[in-house]
């Protein structure tokens, strides 16, 4: 069992112990336990050999106890038992966005209720209304998170799906019966979320490769063998449908098989009118086959410029291929010099200044900024201004020691809830940028959030919005803000708009991102950091920023150090 994991069994115990109404400092320690695991530097099975796990500032010997075991054993009794004492819908409710330990247990111990489809019938009934600190909002609010589940169920989201399906593509490329592979569909077109991953091969031997594919120690069961086209279940719950196909077919099925459906039905429309047919298996004038050796000859036989996988989603892609008008370098990660939006323990982040630095720079970024939240953010141990200075002063220290990097001072100022902001002008004027967010509030109508947000947008010392709509995937919708009226006042006052990659957000959404493109307003892709591993997910930002049809002169932070502090200096 990986950090991660241990992490995340830790942080469920802990929610146990407070649906148990446990001692809140034994609470408390297996939530600063998943804190201590998640952000660790050094490897955990290293530190279990050596038995130095109790030398990692908050584990104990008990926390030790049961990290060794998780890790050795992938399961903790404890954990077991904990899980046994409440039937499994009620963690599941916990899933549901406003419902804590605390309500759930509440509603566990006065109605009984044990699953969703219980809490569901018992808000219609309002059942709810007999108990103190329930009202109608809360019943009405729970409705429409149950709603928003039941929208999302059987997705999942890309990072996680990106790994099992590449751990999944190294097992089966080790095998000398595959010749080439590829993922497909969704994932490969890099969707915020997936319902199933597909993947290509191409293989002499489609029989083997198909008891390849049906072995995979991490299947949880079987649902389909064939010659052609087998489908498992992982263990992680996604569906893989695997297609084996021959050299000839491999670029016709890769291309179909990617899709997406209105992307190919306008492909075969183009084939149909130059007299020939596009499938899966080929492009054939009459009966004669046309050879095709790689997609990109399938788009130059229909006199088509080649359209990147991410492209691929029938929103002017193919007009623009057939006018020359894609973007021909759309960004990758290694255009990218640093980011911006980075935490560190100084308000709610695992890991200090230095090591988000060094991580920085083991990434080969120039530059990383920091943005630490403001003091209204309480909960996350927002900075005063003292702080600020302090951490000012931190920071000028450290960049002397750097060589051919840089710290940039920053911060996450909150959008409060009348447009104002959380540090004064004064001080907001000597940060080197300043990222506004909202983090309270969220149930303003439509026209309020987006003026409240608009207002803070153009005040001079702000650079850009960090995660626009606030949504959290699977678990709350955005609050309503009118994205492209904020795009175009982004454009009017010269600022920027970040595409936040926290997997959970990948908050702007890739249709905003083309729509700011238009504009010519520059988006940051930043990681949200809370700690060195946060620093990685920038890849998936890159992805949706690909998907937006971002080329490297329209992200900001491709931009070397010299022309971003150039740019930052605009706002002072």
């Amino acid at each position: 069992m990986d950090k991660q994991k241990v992490a995340e069994v830790l942080e469920e115990m802990a929610v146990l112990l407070e649906l148990k109404d446990e001692n809140p400092f034994k609470i408390r320690a297996f939530q600063n336990g998943a804190r201590a695991v998640e952000s660790l530097e050094e490897d955990l099975e290293k530190l279990i050999q050596e038995n130095r796990l109790t030398s990692v500032k908050g584990i104990g010997e008990h926390m030790a106890k049961t990290i060794k075991e998780l890790v050795e054993t992938e399961r903790s009794k404890e954990h077991a038992q904990l899980k046994k004492e409440f039937p499994e819908g009620v963690l599941a409710m916990l899933t549901i966005q406003g419902l804590g330990p605390k309500k759930v247990k509440v509603l566990y111990q006065k109605l009984h209720l044990k699953s969703i489809p219980e809490l569901e019938k018992a808000c219609h009934d309002h059942k709810l209304l007999k108990i103190e600190g329930f009202g109608e909002k809360t019943e009405e609010n729970i409705l429409k998170g149950i709603e928003y589940l039941k929208k999302n169920i059987g997705k999942h989201l890309f990072p996680k799906a990106q790994e099992e399906a590449q751990k999944l593509a190294n097992y089966l490329s080790s095998s000398s019966k595959v010749k080439h592979i590829s993922i497909a569909g969704s994932l490969r077109r890099c969707k915020d979320s997936i319902k199933d991953i597909d993947i290509v091969v191409s293989s002499d031997h489609p029989q083997d490769v198909m008891k390849i594919f049906t072995a995979y120690p991490f299947t949880d069961r079987i649902l389909a063998q064939g010659d052609t086209k087998s489908s498992i279940i992982l263990q992680s719950g996604i569906n893989v449908d695997l297609r084996v196909v021959s050299d000839t077919e491999y670029p016709f099925a890769l291309l179909y098989f990617t899709g997406s459906k209105e992307h190919n039905t306008v492909m075969r429309g183009i084939a149909k009118d130059k007299n020939l047919k596009l499938n899966e298996y080929g492009l054939f004038k009459g009966t004669k086959s046309v050879p095709c050796k790689t997609e990109a000859d399938i788009f130059k036989a229909l006199e088509l410029s080649y359209i990147e996988p991410e492209l691929r989603e029938n929103s002017g892609e193919i007009e623009a291929a057939q006018a020359k008008k894609l973007p021909t370098d759309l960004v990758e990660f290694k255009d990218l010099k640093g980011t911006f939006h980075n935490h560190t323990t100084e308000s709610d982040g695992a890991n200090t200044l230095e090591q988000m630095v060094e991580k920085a720079m083991s990434l080969e970024l120039d530059y990383l900024g920091i943005s630490d939240h403001s003091q209204a953010a309480y909960y996350a141990n927002g900075l005063k201004p003292d702080r600020v200075k302090k951490q000012w002063k931190a920071i000028d220290h450290l960049n002397t020691k750097l060589k051919n990097f840089k710290i940039l001072k920053g911060t996450e100022v909150d959008i409060l809830p009348d447009g104002s902001l959380d540090f004064p002008d004064s001080l907001l004027a000597e940060f080197d940028f300043v990222i506004a967010s909202v983090h309270s509030k969220f149930k303003m109508s439509e026209k309020d959030m987006t003026q409240r947000i608009t207002k803070a947008l153009k005040n001079k010392h702000v650079t850009m919005i960090g995660h626009p709509t606030g949504r959290l995937l699977f678990e709350r919708e955005g609050y309503p803000v009118n994205l492209l009226e904020l795009v175009n006042v982004a454009s009017d006052y010269g600022k920027a708009m970040e595409l936040n990659s926290h997997p959970a957000r990948l908050d702007i959404d890739w249709k905003i991102c083309k729509y700011a493109k238009s504009k010519g307003v520059p988006v940051s892709i930043n990681p949200d950091a809370h700690r060195t591993s946060g620093i990685e997910v920038l890849k998936f930002g890159v992805g949706i920023a690909r998907k937006g049809w971002l080329a490297k002169k329209d992200v900001l932070n491709t931009r070397p150090l010299k022309e971003i502090e150039k740019f930052l200096k605009s706002y002072h």
